[in-house]
C-alpha cells in the first residue's frame, strides 16, 4: 500500500513543483538542447564525444595531395590556352611579342583573318562543319546498325568480324595515305565527285577509318540493354527495324552522343589525310587552311593562326558542353558487359 501510494503522491506533486517555478523540466530540456547544439555530440545521458581537428600534415596525406595534383594539372592544361588567346589578341604577328600575356589587346588578327580573299576562313569554317557533321552523323548511324547486328543477331562469322574490327584499329589511317591517294586518283577518272579534291571522297575515307572502333564501342553498350525488351517487342509483332528505331536507339542515346562528339572532334583537327585529298583552297577544311599561315618560313603569321585556332575551337567546345551529360555514362556503361 505504501509503495503505490508514494508513487501516486509523487506524480501528483510534480505539477505543483512546475507551477511553483522549480523549472526542473525546463532546465532538462535546455541542457539537452545545448548538448545537441554545442557540436560535441553529447546527448542526454550519453557519453561526450570530442571532435579534434586534423593537422595540416594529416589532411595533406589523406586528401590534400589530390587537390595539389588537381591544381598542378589545371595550370598545366590552362596555360597553353591562355598563351594562344594572348597571341590571338596581339597583332604584332610574332610569338616572341606574346610572351607577356595580354600585354596588348586588339582585334587586328581577327580582322585580317576575315578579310583575306586568298585565304577564305569563312569558307574553311563551313567546309569543316559540313564534313564533320556529315561524317559524325553517318558514323553514328552506320555504327549503330552494325553494333545492333553484332549484339542481337547470331550469324556465321560474327566472332571473326568483331575480332577483325578490333585488329584493324592497330593500323592507323596515316599508314594508308599513299594507298588512299592512289585509290582516289583512280576513282577521279571514273567518278570525279568521289575522287581527289572532293569533300565527298574525304568523307568516305573518314567513314572507312571511323566505323571500326566506334562499332566495337557501341557494341559493348548495346549489350547492356536487356534482350527481354526485344523479345517482348517480337511477341507483339515488331520487326528488327521497328525494334532498332523505336526502342534501342532511344535507350542508347549516351553512346550515340559520345561517338558523334569524338568523331566530330577528330575530323575537325585532322590534317594529314585532308591535306592529301583536298587540293582546292575553296574546299579545304580549317586544319589545312590555317596551316597556310605558318607553312612558309619567312612569312609566318602566328597571330592570325592563333586567332583562327580560337574561332575553330568554338563549335567543338559548344558541342562538348552540350553533350557533356552523356559522356561519362556513354563511356563507362559499355565496359560493364562486352
Amino acid at each position: 500500500m505504501n509503495g503505490p501510494a508514494a508513487r501516486v503522491v509523487s506524480t501528483t506533486d510534480q505539477p505543483q513543483r512546475l507551477a511553483s517555478g522549480d523549472g526542473t523540466a525546463e532546465e532538462a530540456r535546455d541542457r539537452e538542447g545545448a548538448g545537441s547544439r554545442n557540436g560535441t555530440g553529447e546527448t542526454a545521458g550519453g557519453p561526450k564525444v570530442l571532435r579534434r581537428r586534423k593537422s595540416f600534415g594529416a589532411w595533406l596525406k589523406d586528401k590534400g595531395w589530390r587537390h595539389v595534383v588537381g591544381i598542378v594539372v589545371t595550370i598545366f592544361a590552362v596555360f597553353p590556352l591562355l598563351y594562344v588567346l594572348s597571341a590571338a589578341f596581339n597583332s604584332t604577328g610574332t610569338l616572341v611579342g606574346s610572351n607577356a600575356l595580354f600585354s596588348r589587346i586588339d582585334f587586328g588578327n581577327f580582322t585580317e583573318l576575315m578579310n583575306n580573299p586568298s585565304r577564305p576562313f569563312a569558307r574553311w569554317f563551313v567546309n569543316t562543319m559540313v564534313v564533320g557533321g556529315v561524317t559524325s552523323a553517318s558514323t553514328v548511324f552506320l555504327g549503330a546498325m552494325a553494333a545492333y547486328a553484332f549484339s542481337r543477331m547470331r550469324f556465321t562469322g560474327r566472332r571473326i568480324g568483331l575480332l577483325s574490327l578490333l585488329l584493324l584499329q592497330m593500323f592507323p589511317q596515316l599508314l594508308a595515305v599513299v594507298a588512299i591517294f592512289l585509290l582516289l586518283s583512280g576513282i577521279s577518272e571514273v567518278i570525279p565527285a568521289l575522287g581527289l579534291g572532293s569533300q565527298l571522297g574525304l568523307i568516305m575515307v573518314y567513314l572507312g577509318g571511323a566505323l571500326g572502333v566506334n562499332t566495337y564501342l557501341m557494341y559493348g553498350f548495346f549489350n547492356t540493354v536487356p534482350q527481354s525488351l526485344d523479345e517482348a517487342a517480337k511477341i507483339d509483332g515488331a520487326s528488327h527495324a521497328q525494334i532498332f528505331f523505336g526502342i534501342i536507339m532511344r535507350l542508347v542515346t549516351p553512346i550515340l552522343a559520345v561517338v558523334g562528339l569524338l568523331t566530330f572532334i577528330a575530323i575537325s583537327g585532322e590534317f594529314v589525310i585532308a591535306s592529301v585529298v583536298l587540293t582546292d583552297p575553296d574546299s579545304q577544311t580549317l586544319a589545312v587552311g590555317l596551316y597556310s599561315f605558318v607553312a612558309q618560313q619567312r612569312s609566318e603569321n602566328w597571330g592570325v593562326f592563333a586567332a583562327g585556332a580560337v574561332l575553330s575551337a568554338v563549335p567543338v567546345m559548344a558541342l562538348f558542353l552540350y553533350l557533356q551529360r552523356y559522356i561519362v555514362s556513354g563511356l563507362t556503361a559499355g565496359s560493364v558487359k562486352g
